[in-house]
């Protein structure tokens, strides 16, 4: 099943729409979806390396824009869409402490948590709720995204045909550690 599902995420990935998609999930990812937009980018520069840096740079844009957005529902919509998402996933003490940690550390917070598996829809969210000034907010997850998801790419682009042939040959593997690190990053959240 995981072999069939990589096959079709790698064909899929070498589609014309597949930039829209790697946007699209970006974008949420940084203000409503739980999931990475890494899940997309890595078939994505495997399918294609000589896009690397175009797909870094979109996935980089969208997710400053859902960012953006994050930060809006945080300083704007908190009680009517933040919070029934932080509810959802039982992070209300981790938006307080967010709150808390933003209010002292400043944008430092989006620089060391925008790297982490940490859900980045809960640091912009919180930056809003903090109303934390929204141009430093977007250097600092300009720099922390653009970090990512380029040296994703790089790292691709360089290592890609043994990183897709260590992929393939432990397929199971590398699934069962991209979702212990997604899992990981929830459950960070109630330590943060």
């Amino acid at each position: 099943m995981l072999d069939r599902l990589y096959t079709r995420t790698l064909h899929l990935s070498a589609s014309r729409h597949a930039a829209l998609w790697l946007a699209l999930v970006a974008f949420a990812e940084a203000s409503v979806f739980p999931l990475p937009p890494d899940l997309l980018l890595i078939p994505m520069v495997l399918a294609r390396r000589e896009q690397a840096w175009r797909l870094a740079a979109i996935c980089t844009a969208a997710s400053l824009c859902g960012a953006v957005a994050g930060w809006y529902i945080g300083a704007f919509l908190l009680d009517y869409v933040a919070m029934p998402v932080v509810r959802f996933y039982h992070a209300q003490a981790t938006l307080a402490g967010l709150q808390a940690r933003f209010r002292e550390w400043g944008v430092w917070i989006i620089l060391i948590k925008g790297l982490t598996p940490i859900p980045f829809k809960f640091v912009t969210i919180a930056s809003g709720a903090s109303h934390l000034a929204l141009g430093p907010f977007l250097v600092a997850c300009a720099i922390t995204r653009g970090v990512r998801f380029f040296l994703v790419a790089a790292l691709l682009r360089r290592f890609g045909a043994p990183v897709q042939a260590f992929i393939e040959r432990r397929l199971p593997l590398v699934a069962g550690a991209f979702a212990v690190l997604v899992v990981g990053g929830f459950v960070a959240l109630k330590y943060v």
